[in-house]
C-alpha cells in the first residue's frame, strides 16, 4: 500500500547503502511502536541497518541470532536471522540479502522477547 496524506516519510536510501524493507506487516507495526517510544535509539539502529547489518561495532547490541532462529526465509531463501537491540526490552529482527542489498525487518517492537 503507498504511503497516504498525513503517513510519516520514509527517508530515501543512501548511495550503496542496504534498503530497509518490512518482511510482515506485524514488523512494520512494531517500527512504528519503536519510533514513537525511542526515537533515538530507532535512528541509531536505522544508520545500523543501512550501513553495515552485518558488521557488528557494538556486539552487546547487534548480533546474529543461534539455534532455530539463525535463519528465517524470505522470498524462498534462508537467509541469516541478526538482532538489534533498540532498548532494553525493545529489538529488531532481521535478515540481511547481501545479493540484494535489502534488509529484511522481520520482528520489531518495544517488547520483544526471544
Amino acid at each position: 500500500m503507498p504511503p497516504r496524506k498525513g503517513d510519516r516519510a520514509a527517508p530515501p536510501g543512501r548511495p550503496g547503502g542496504w534498503e530497509v524493507r518490512f518482511a510482515t506487516s506485524e514488523a512494520a507495526k512494531g517500527w512504528e511502536e519503536l519510533c514513537r517510544s525511542a526515537r533515538s535509539n530507532t535512528w541509531e539502529a536505522w544508520v545500523v541497518l543501512t550501513e553495515r547489518p552485518m558488521t557488528p561495532e557494538n556486539r552487546a547490541r547487534q548480533q546474529r541470532l543461534k539455534g532455530a532462529l539463525k535463519c528465517h526465509e524470505i522470498r524462498g531463501r534462508a537467509l541469516e536471522q541478526w538482532q538489534y537491540e533498540v532498548t532494553s526490552g525493545g529489538r529488531i529482527w532481521y535478515c540481511p540479502d547481501p545479493d540484494t542489498r535489502v534488509v529484511w525487518l522481520v520482528v520489531a517492537g518495544p517488547g520483544i522477547t526471544e
